[in-house]
């Protein structure tokens, strides 16, 4: 069975569920921009638990949020994002909802991620909201503030900080991701449930505290507990969401359901690009269509992903991107991702239910490829097996473009350069191949190649 790192616990625990299915919920995008490729890593986790799961017989229900109201603001940045990137498009902030989530299925649909079986908008649950914040008000775990606001009672309860480690008289007012006008609340470290709209004119509901909104950390434990329950198997989602997020979500929902609802807790770990941390400030965030704008399979990011553990920071390049094109090509060039017949291969099966170590699962498959012990029926069968997981479609039929006479010709003199070790030559070479639009990648087996 799929052993997975719990935050929570500090432990790789086993997944098991008492239903008949797996339950998954997995925190999803706010939608008033498109999902970087950081991004894009957090949702490729909870479809690598779902392929695992799979391949072993299990039934998946997985559960993904569309936060379209209610993120809480930055303390650099005190205006509501969604609204003021509708102000910056001049379009209504329910539009850049819907064009933004319409553009994430998009890029779910590119990189092989599984859809999942219910995508709950926030703006949509408002009701369901609602009905959780009275009942935290009646259990005694929230109260309506002095201005208005409904607050969860944060010393109410025990175990807050068990999943980060945090300790509630060590929090100082304001950490980020909460709002820094809230001087209603008792205690500095409490949160909002239900914000009063103040001024705000634009996405406010009618509630029974007055005209307001959600808190942010509210929506998931109100959607999660409507689609899946007092009990959840997996709540996956990115590091920087394990604290105040996930800390605030998981009191949220146990003082309701008076249980551990959720069994494991699984945190992707950040994405850096070039050596620096993706942020719109630096110029450094890349999406996934400028790859495909640069001509590269939108799967070579997926494979760049699979060959970093999920719990590691990995650095991704245009570098690494570029070899993965080129190695996809290649495998797919073999054929080995077309085996009609195959059999659970065991290394692959051990290695993603060992916390999906699927850096060893790339390993193996490089490792037959090149095994001259292996029939090429049985280099298909394990080829094709692991993609159920990898989901690299390595059974696409691939289209090899006719080199022109002169790229062939340098590509030769190159070949003899390198063979030589002309070094000099060779780089001069590789510059004018790649100014002509080919993309080369070195390997111990000789050069490979792309036309761009």
């Amino acid at each position: 069975m799929l052993k997975i790192y719990d935050t929570q616990s500090r432990a790789t625990k086993e997944v098991v569920s008492t239903a008949d299915e797996v339950t998954i919920y997995c925190c999803g995008p706010t939608v008033y921009r498109d999902a970087h490729v950081g991004n894009l890593r957090t949702f490729l986790l909870s479809d690598l638990i779902r392929r695992t799961l799979e391949i072993q017989g299990k039934t998946v229900n997985l559960v993904q949020n569309i936060t379209d109201v209610g993120h809480m603001a930055e303390d650099v940045n005190p205006q509501d994002k969604m609204l003021a990137q509708a102000k910056l498009e001049a379009i209504d902030p329910f539009e850049i909802a819907r064009k933004y989530e319409a553009n994430f299925h998009t890029d779910l649909a590119l990189l092989n991620i599984k859809p999942a079986r219910s995508y709950p908008r926030a703006s949509e649950s408002i009701e369901l909201m609602h009905k959780l914040i009275a009942k935290l008000i009646e259990l005694s775990h929230a109260y309506v503030g002095s201005d208005g606001s409904v607050y969860f009672a944060a010393e109410s309860f025990a175990s807050y900080g068990a999943i980060s480690g945090n300790r509630l008289k060590d929090l100082k007012p304001g950490h980020r991701y909460e709002y820094t006008d809230e001087g209603g609340k008792r205690f500095h470290a409490d949160w909002a449930l239900w914000k009063a709209a103040g001024d705000r004119t634009e996405m406010v509901w009618d509630s029974p505290w007055g005209i307001g909104f959600p808190g942010w950390h509210i929506e998931c434990s109100a959607m999660s507990l409507d689609l899946l329950g007092d009990e959840i198997d997996i709540h996956v989602g990115g590091i920087d969401l394990r604290f105040p997020h996930h800390e605030n979500e998981r009191a949220q929902t146990n003082s309701v359901t008076e249980l551990e609802s959720v069994k494991l807790w699984v945190h992707g770990e950040h994405l850096l690009f070039e050596g620096r941390k993706m942020a719109k400030s630096t110029g450094n965030v890349v999406l996934l269509k400028d790859l495909v704008e640069r001509g590269y399979d939108p799967l070579s990011l997926r494979f760049c992903l699979l060959e970093n553990r999920y719990r590691s920071q990995m650095d991704l390049t245009w570098d690494s991107i570029a070899a993965a094109n080129a190695t996809l090509k290649r495998w797919r060039r073999s054929g080995f991702g077309k085996a009609a017949n195959y059999r659970p291969d065991v290394p692959t099966l051990e290695a993603l239910n060992n916390d999906l170590d699927t850096p060893r699962v790339m390993q193996r498959l490089r490792s037959v490829e090149k095994d001259s012990n292996l029939s090429d029926a049985q280099k298909a069968a394990i080829f094709t097996f692991a993609d159920q997981v990898l989901a690299l479609d390595l059974g696409r039929d691939l289209i090899v473009p006719e080199l022109p006479a002169e790229l062939a010709r340098l590509l030769a003199d190159r070949e003899i350069a390198r063979s030589a070790k002309n070094w000099s030559e060779s780089d001069r070479l590789r510059i004018e191949l790649e100014n002509a639009g080919l993309v080369i990648n070195d390997t111990a087996d000789g050069q490979e190649w792309d036309l761009r």
